[in-house]
Formats: C-alpha cells, structure tokens, sequence
C-alpha cells in the first residue's frame, strides 16, 4: 500500500534494508541507531535517494545515551560517505572500525593502525610512486552533487564484481583522460553505456575537470551550477561573465545558469569547460 501512495509513511523494522526499492520515498528517519552496525546504516540509508529528487536521512539516538567509540565512527562514516560510489569507502571504513585479522586489525601495531587504512594506503602508493621514479599524483577530495541518476544498472553489466570493478575505475580517475580511457574500456566490454552508466561517466569527468581547476565542490543551486572555491585572476572572471557566470567573493564560488532543457551534467561539464578555456586563454596556452 505504501509503495502504491495509499499511505505516506511507512513504519517497518531493519528488515527494509533488504533491497525494498521505494523510488518516491524520500526521507528516512532511523530510531536507535546507535545500535545498527556500519553496513545496515549504509544499507538503510540506500533505501532512499533512489530518484533524481533530493532524499534525506536522519539517524537518531537517545538524548541521554553517551556513544561508545565505535558507534560514533560508525554514524560520522556514514556521514562523511554521502557520496554516489562511496560504497567502497564504507566497506574500507567497517574495516578499520573492526579489524581485519593480525595484518590490518587494530589490535596491530603498525603504521595502519595509527593513520588510518585510506591514509595508509595513499602513503604506500606514494612511496611506491617515489621508489619506481614515478611522479606521485595527489588524489584530492572533490565533492560532486548533483540531481543526476548516475549508476551502473544490472542489465548493463549483471556482474556484481565486474560492476565494482568499473564503479572503482571511474573513482579512481582524476584526469579526463583516465575517465576517457575508463569509458572506452566499459564501452568496448559491454557495448553501448544506456543513460544512467553515460551519466555516471559524466560525473566522474566533471570530478576529474573540477580537479583540475583546484576546486572541491560542484553542485546544483536554484537551477545554477556551483563551483567552489575558485582562485580566478580578473581577466579570467571577464571572460565568463560574458556567458552568465557571477563571481561570489565571500565564498570564491562561481555559479552558472543551467540551460533550458539541458541535463545538469552537461551544465556542469560545459560551466567547467568555459572556465578552463577562459584560464588557459588568458595565460596565452
């Protein structure tokens, strides 16, 4: 009855976070959360956003109950990884939360204990990068949000792994160059990407050019792409004003009108690109 709206709010235990798919709903409010492991928060918590509409989840506890430890790292992990594909960097965290064994466990003593199993593993590839002559890339945290229904779906690509495994290579490109070859790769495995696989190509390239300006965030606002924050020389916000971008000193963010009928990747992709054309422009490159 729920999922036909003959009712609009829907009261169930834990056993939702199974994989019901509600598409409309779009706030999720958790009792006692506290007492839920990592991955039923994450999972829950899935439960809602399932459209292009915004979706929100609270998750509540007891006034008068102190947290342990692990309870708040399991609540600030889900916090911190709101994120389209932050899957992966949830399972990392569970790990390091409860342990993996003697090698990455924390009853260990070693290194990853002390900085963290993401810290850890950033540190090791750098200091392979370094060892092999390799110039060592920074992986900066950018922050895509955007209404777009950016996904892999199961008729594309029916492999639980092989999906990760794409999902883990757009991730992890941050030039628009690796987000190409990643696409290119995809695309001659499992043929042509439908909508929501061409999307999530588009996020990940709007990640990789926003990262190229030095900005940490790109959002939609009131039908206006937001780009932030941006060190931009005059010259450079001359150039884009002309196109309808307002500079926004307080926060260095830049915000541009998003098109009649045009799909707010390809207005971020395209407010992004008029920023690096005006850049290199005016440094003459």
């Amino acid at each position: 009855a729920f999922a036909a709206n003959e009712y609009d709010v829907l009261v169930a235990t834990t056993i939702i976070e199974s994989g019901i798919d509600n598409p409309h709903s779009n706030t999720l409010i958790i009792e006692d959360s506290q007492r839920l492991g990592l991955a039923q928060l994450y999972q829950l918590k899935g439960r809602v956003g399932r459209s292009h509409i915004r979706a929100y989840a609270f998750f509540m506890f007891p006034r008068g109950v102190s947290l342990t430890d692990q309870a708040y790292e399991r609540l600030a992990a889900v916090q911190d990884n709101a994120e389209l594909g932050s899957g992966i960097k949830i399972a990392m965290r569970d790990l390091e939360i409860r342990g993996a064994g003697a090698l990455l466990g924390a009853e260990q003593s070693g290194n990853v204990s002390a900085v963290g199993f993401d810290l850890y593993a950033q540190m090791l590839r750098e200091a392979v990068a370094e060892t092999r002559g390799e110039p060592v890339v920074a992986f900066p945290e950018i922050k895509v949000d955007l209404p777009a229904k950016a996904y892999l779906p199961e008729e594309y690509i029916a492999e639980v792994d092989e999906r990760v495994r794409v999902y883990r290579r757009l991730a992890g490109a941050i030039t628009p160059e690796a987000v190409d070859a990643a696409a290119t790769e995809m695309t001659e495995r499992h043929g042509a990407p439908p909508l929501p696989a061409r999307e999530l190509v588009a996020i990940a390239r709007v990640r990789a050019l926003a990262g190229e300006l030095g900005a940490t965030g790109v959002s939609l606002v009131r039908k206006r792409v937001r780009i932030q924050p941006l060190e931009l020389a005059s010259e450079v916000l001359g150039r884009i004003a002309v196109e309808g971008a307002v500079f926004e000193p307080r926060t260095k963010a830049v915000l541009f009108p998003q098109g009649y009928e045009e799909s707010v990747t390809d207005a971020a992709l395209r407010s992004l690109g008029a920023i690096l054309s005006a850049v290199r422009a005016s440094s003459g490159a």
